[in-house]
């Protein structure tokens, strides 16, 4: 009797890799390795010049350190020393004073300039040249033209009074005017940026809206109000923080205008200065007053994204 034997199935031929293969693998990862050099190369710079200066701030709060003699570990006291200074708090009331004026001025004027300069038909690329031009200039160039105007013996805008047959002003002299008049100038110098993202938000509100405004018999306080509001509501907000943000650190206009010793100016960058330059040379206090405009605006920051993300959803 015969027996039969099981026949093995008969192996497929296993396919030969395709050539070049490893060729992509290698050039896939040539290219992973120069975006990984690159991204290495901004973390390197963004560590060094922003993280570093940040950490490094934080220490030097606690330690006693006028970069001459070897820093002297002190603990709380920067703190408890920047407290007990009686310009503390008026640094902080001139703050607060100049970033309400300036939300008053610098917020609601670049707003306006871009509505009026949107609406125009002819000669609108000369006027956004225009408003844009002080942005070009140093800042410190810009205080000094300022400097000029506000010159209480020959400056153009006493001069202009005096041609008008009102009276003078002392401007930056004046207790009651010399926050208007830092205000002004940082306006006049800031508002053309501002205005210029304002421009580029209309730009981008469709045609469509407007028209269907118009044929709803709307005027132009509605349209605003209606239409172009809600539209730029998100860019409204950001520009809101950022503003708040860059004028609590304002520094050049009173440095330049008033000086570091009229109580009726300086903020608290200008205490910051006077801390590690001219009265104390102690960097640590410096310091110490940075960390807390550090957390305070840190904080604001935090609660103004959370209030606008809660109204937003």
């Amino acid at each position: 009797m015969a027996v039969l034997t099981p026949t093995r199935p008969a192996r497929r031929p296993v396919p030969a890799p395709a050539r070049g293969g490893g060729s992509r693998r290698r050039r896939r990862l040539a290219d992973n390795l120069h975006a990984y050099l690159f991204l290495a190369a901004g973390l390197l710079c963004f560590g060094l010049f922003s993280w570093y200066p940040l950490v490094k701030g934080i220490i030097l709060a606690f330690q006693q350190d006028n970069f001459v003699t070897d820093p002297v570990w002190v603990g709380f006291d920067n703190f408890t020393a920047v407290f007990d200074d009686p310009l503390f708090w008026t640094a902080w009331k001139n703050t607060l004073e100049f970033t309400g004026l300036a939300l008053l001025f610098g917020y609601l004027v670049p707003f306006v300039v871009a509505l009026v300069i949107h609406e125009l038909r002819h000669l609108r690329g000369f006027f956004r040249f225009a408003v844009y031009l002080p942005v070009m200039l140093p800042p410190i160039v810009t205080v000094i033209l300022w400097q000029y105007f506000y010159d209480p013996g020959n400056g153009l805008f006493n001069n202009v009074l005096a041609a008008l047959h009102l009276p003078e002003s002392g401007w930056t002299q004046s207790p009651r005017m010399v926050m208007v008049s830092l205000v002004l100038v940082s306006t006049w110098a800031n508002m053309g940026g501002t205005a210029i993202m304002y421009l580029a938000g209309l730009a981008a509100i469709p045609g469509e809206l407007y028209e269907a405004a118009e044929l709803d018999g709307a005027g132009v306080w509605r349209r605003i109000r209606h239409v172009t509001l809600p539209q730029l509501r998100f860019l409204l907000l950001v520009l809101l923080l950022l503003q708040v943000i860059a004028t609590m650190q304002v520094f050049i206009e009173p440095y330049q205008l008033t000086g570091t010793t009229n109580p009726d100016s300086i903020t608290v960058m200008v205490l910051i200065y006077r801390y590690a330059f001219t009265v104390n040379n102690d960097f640590g206090m410096a310091a110490a007053m940075s960390v807390l405009l550090f957390v305070v605006l840190g904080a604001f920051s935090a609660a103004y994204l959370r209030l606008t993300r809660d109204a937003q959803d």
